[in-house]
């Protein structure tokens, strides 16, 4: 894997390849944010709506115009590429993906997270397709934090938890937890690289008991239960 070759301080990497997934604000964002960082490396932004797209044609980022999970679920064939998913639509990006590859064999019926769940959970706030979003900071984050290990850049005090590590610590009987780390790539621009996606897909697919699955940082984080059954 190639994870441990970009650090906090975004130094040269041999990441070549990067899949943004949404061309809007966010996207654009983290589109020109990688290209900073990472000069030499191959990007491509997809976006649905038309007019976004010819807007980032113009400002020179490859572009493919269609949806982008569907996108995902044609082209992510290989564990080794892209070297880099970064979601930015306002969807939860690997449970999309994950419904869409189990849906052929399996019936997924979205549950709520389990109200004991959450009020362990920092900061919950319910989403308009059923995500829980999560998130130890109760203020707007700047855009560009760089996430530095130990320390708020807000507030300038310890970070209260590590939120990736805090979700892989529960625990339970009743419910299978999995969790994909968002990692840093650039200042303010999360992703993961397909490894982790077909990973967490595998564990779900065998799964028994009621799947919650959350992909976060050090910071935020985004939620999805559900119960998957073979038709």
């Amino acid at each position: 894997m190639k994870i441990e070759h970009i650090d906090n301080r975004y130094g040269q990497s041999a990441v070549e390849n990067f899949w943004i997934i949404g061309g809007g604000k966010f996207g654009l964002r983290a589109a020109k944010a990688l290209s900073k960082k990472h000069p030499l490396t191959n990007l491509t932004i997809v976006e649905k709506e038309k007019a976004v797209c010819k807007q980032l044609g113009r400002l020179g980022f490859e572009t493919v115009c269609m949806d982008g999970i569907q996108y995902l679920e044609r082209n992510l064939v290989s564990v080794s590429h892209p070297d880099w998913i970064v979601p930015a639509i306002p969807l939860h990006t690997a449970y999309e993906w994950i419904k869409t590859k189990l849906s052929k064999n399996h019936s997924i019926n979205r549950i709520a997270v389990p109200q004991d769940l959450v009020t362990e959970l920092p900061n919950p706030i319910n989403a308009e397709f059923g995500q829980l979003y999560i998130s130890i900071a109760d203020f707007k984050c700047p855009g560009n934090c760089p996430e530095p290990d130990e320390i708020c850049t807000h507030t300038g005090k310890p970070r209260p938890m590590v939120l990736h590590e805090f979700l892989k610590s529960i625990q339970r009987k009743d419910l299978k937890t999995v969790v994909i780390r968002s990692h840093q790539l650039a200042p303010g621009v999360g992703g993961y690289p397909p490894q982790t996606l077909f990973a967490a897909l595998n564990e779900i697919e065998a799964a028994q008991e009621p799947v919650v699955l959350s992909t976060a940082c050090s910071c935020h984080g985004v939620i999805d239960a559900f119960q998957l059954s073979k038709r």
